[in-house]
């Protein structure tokens, strides 16, 4: 039984014993950092079904919970305020009992059915960009603190690989490529590629301008611009299965796949199962068919099938168009109704997708509601923000979109000026300053994202974000290094049961880091319940922060009284691994040394 649980229990007992009447709930919240307690009973709450004056209530209450329970060893009453001291002795005999437990706060898998996270999604016709960064880390973290508080988890991604965009790449590539690989290029495959996507622009604009002058009107122009013709019948024969084209496809394809894998790799994310667009655009039709005939669907005059959803307040949405060929709406669909088919233990599944897709998230899950879908009820749009770099820090390869590569690659720099001018790896050599600065770089990255809440908008400054002072993926880095030196040095056996130390009052530095963990299996569970990997973050700040104030104010190897300093290893010992499970969940990697 949590503690929180146990003072909820007793302060029921309380008031059934005082004033004869069972409470509905029990307000509790953490006590004040200004006030001496740990655990505050909110009292107001009570008032609607006890009459009295509020701090008389808290004092009653709190003198019953002191007397009667051995967890509570002191109160104070603040207005309306019951803070109650939890005693030394519990948080020893919790510190014992987590002590040795591995990967403490994680849960076991539980029985009920698994959830599938979609993440990433790319386009096959240009490199991942920041906007990709955003969206893996989010999925990739959130997916982790979902297997973490138990649930099984499936993580994928669909990738966008078809269609007019994926066509303009392979044509411009035709025109203009003279047979160019990434071999022969020394080119990242998805940047090969990419470079023939604007490319395919640039001569597209040019022969818009040309028709133009010769006074066609823009509108028309565009349609007819023969570059874009070619793109238009490049993908009607690829539709058509067209031997050539095909191949031509799947060979470009293949090397943004190779490209995809090694972005994919320095990111620090990965797949479970893939999903492909030219495999799912057709998968949905047959569903509409099945839906017209419950009535979900109708069709109108000119035969397209259409739902009307404004009973609901949205309004009304296209499934299929009047020449029988499907819409983005169709395919995702059909898209999910495939995923239970090929995991049948799916029960729900989050989509992380940027917050311009709301809308339709809102439309799709609601379809698939009225379609009788019993895991619909289970569906959750991760909807994120934008992330904006200040004015100047990069210039993209395009001048408008930040690659993903480009963006790691300032990281890794930024990491090695910083810590290079603070004196932090002195002494290394160059090769694991290279890891190390990989390591400090992508934690900073991912900790800056990850820390704000995912629906909030996001101004990304590299060099603000490795600081080794601030709230930081660079402080908690160093911290655990910190705590990893602290253990090398330990020369004696601190492996004693706590029960066996001879411990006098636990100093109140000490006490707020056993209170930080026994948050985390409840972080965990909260963060899973919102998907929202922010809590995670902010409390290994929070934990890390305490940690560093106890190593600031307390001694620990240097404590003389030999007990004492067994019991602030073991506690050093258990922060550490604790940081090492939280950032884990956060995808970012904690150095033993720094």
């Amino acid at each position: 039984m949590s503690l929180d649980t146990l003072i909820a229990e007793k302060v029921r007992e309380a008031v059934a014993a005082l004033y004869g009447q069972q409470l509905e709930s029990v307000e509790l919240q953490p006590t004040r950092k200004e006030f001496e307690g740990d655990i505050t009973v909110v009292v107001f709450p009570m008032l609607r079904q006890l009459k009295g004056n509020p701090a008389a209530i808290g004092e009653a209450i709190g003198k019953y919970l002191a007397e009667q329970v051995a967890e509570v060893a002191a109160f104070n009453v603040i207005k309306g305020f019951l803070n109650l001291v939890v005693s030394d002795a519990y948080y020893l005999d919790f510190f014992e009992e987590i002590r040795k437990q591995d990967h403490y706060g994680y849960q076991p898998q539980r029985p009920e059915g698994a959830v599938m996270v979609e993440y990433s999604s790319p386009n096959t016709n240009k490199p991942l960009h920041l906007g990709h960064i955003r969206n893996n880390l989010l999925g990739y973290s959130v997916a982790e603190i979902l297997k973490a508080s138990g649930r099984k988890v499936y993580k994928t991604q669909i990738i966008n690989d078809r269609g007019i965009h994926i066509c303009k790449s392979m044509v411009a590539w035709q025109q203009f490529g003279r047979g160019e690989t990434p071999e022969s290029s020394g080119l990242k495959g998805d940047k090969l590629v990419g470079n023939y996507y604007v490319a395919f622009d640039q001569a597209y604009k040019k022969e818009i301008a040309e028709l133009v002058a010769k006074g066609m009107p823009e509108e028309e122009a565009a349609r007819e611009a023969p570059i874009f013709k070619a793109a238009q019948e490049m993908l009607r024969r690829w539709e058509a299965g067209d031997p050539g084209v095909v191949a031509l496809w799947k060979e470009m394809n293949a090397w943004v796949y190779t490209g995809f894998e090694q972005t994919y790799r320095e990111l620090g994310v990965d797949f479970d199962k893939l999903y492909y667009e030219s495999d799912t655009y057709l998968l949905g039709k047959e569903v509409v068919a099945d839906g017209l005939e419950k009535g979900v669907f109708y069709r109108k005059d000119d035969g397209s099938v259409w739902i009307d959803l404004t009973d609901e307040g949205l309004d009304e949405k296209i499934v299929l168009r009047s020449d029988g060929t499907a819409v983005y709406m169709t395919q995702d669909i059909g898209t999910a109704i495939q995923r239970v088919k090929d995991y049948p233990d799916i029960t729900g599944m989050v989509y992380t997708v940027g917050n311009e897709q709301d809308y339709h998230f809102k439309v799709l899950f609601l379809i698939l509601k009225k379609l009788g879908y019993s895991w619909a009820r289970q569906l959750y749009h991760l909807s994120y923000g934008m992330v904006d770099l200040p004015s100047g820090k990069m210039k993209s390869r395009e001048g408008t979109v930040v690659d993903a590569d480009d963006l790691m690659r300032e990281m890794d720099a930024t990491a090695r000026s910083i810590s290079e001018a603070s004196g932090k790896l002195e002494g290394y050599a160059e090769g694991e300053k290279e890891v190390r600065y990989h390591q400090i770089g992508m934690g900073a990255l991912k900790y800056y994202i990850l820390k704000v809440d995912p629906k909030k908008r996001i101004l990304f400054d590299p060099e603000e974000s490795v600081d080794f002072q601030g709230n930081t993926g660079s402080f908690i880095q160093y911290t655990y290094a910190r705590i990893q030196s602290i253990l090398r040095r330990a020369d004696f056996d601190y492996n004693v049961p706590v029960s066996k130390l001879q411990l006098t009052a636990l100093q109140p530095k000490e006490k707020e880091l056993l209170k930080d963990l026994a948050q985390f299996p409840g972080v965990i569970a909260e963060a899973a319940a919102q998907y929202s990997p922010a809590l995670v973050a902010n409390y290994t700040y929070d934990l890390v922060k305490d940690f560093n104030s106890l190593y600031q104010q307390l001694s620990i190897l240097g404590e003389e009284h030999p007990d004492h300093r067994i019991f602030r290893v073991q506690l050093t010992a258990k922060v550490g691994e604790v940081i090492r499970s939280a950032t884990a969940l956060l995808g970012i990697e904690v150095p033993e040394r720094m």
